[in-house]
């Protein structure tokens, strides 16, 4: 039997799914990397980071979610905010719809201060209660940057920490 509690899965920026704004995917200002760039805009936008890691149907085996870290680059100016979330969903069965919730969370840096200034973060957010992934759904981070017309944000990567048990 195999019970690690240090597993962690690498997520590249190009599997983001990014809502508002002008985003392309660019050489980060580390040579040899590269990064999802907002172009400077006055905006609120969203981003979407699947975790994908495995699930699996029985009970207290596959993956269970601990945390979410994110890597990102804040240029130009501060953010006004942002705010991270992780979001579970439960697949429908057919013709049922899927079901959306919010388990609890906390992220450590502070959304309008720490979280926000011109700098490289890595922000990490940490269920309450870390969660067995049945293979019926599916999580993934969402986080809500709100900028002014003159901040630029790189993001890099992300990283799933989670125990892996089979």
């Amino acid at each position: 039997m195999i019970h690690n509690t240090h597993f962690a899965q690498y997520i590249p920026p190009e599997d983001f799914h990014i809502v508002t704004g002008t985003w392309t995917y660019v050489a980060g200002q580390v040579t040899g990397t590269i990064c999802a760039h907002k172009a400077a805009a006055a905006e609120t936008s969203t981003l979407n980071v699947p975790i994908l890691i495995p699930s699996n149907s029985i009970a207290l085996n596959g993956c269970k979610l601990v945390s979410v870290e994110l890597d990102y680059e804040i240029l130009i100016a501060a953010c006004t905010s942002v705010t991270a979330s992780i979001v579970k969903v439960v697949r429908g069965l057919d013709t049922a719809v899927a079901v959306v919730s919010a388990p609890a969370a906390t992220q450590d840096l502070v959304a309008a201060t720490t979280a926000a200034t011109v700098d490289q973060h890595r922000l990490t957010v940490s269920l309450t209660v870390p969660a067995w992934i049945d293979n019926d759904e599916y999580y993934f981070l969402k986080v809500i940057f709100i900028s002014p017309g003159t901040t630029t944000i790189d993001l890099l990567a992300a990283v799933a920490n989670f125990t892996f048990r089979a």
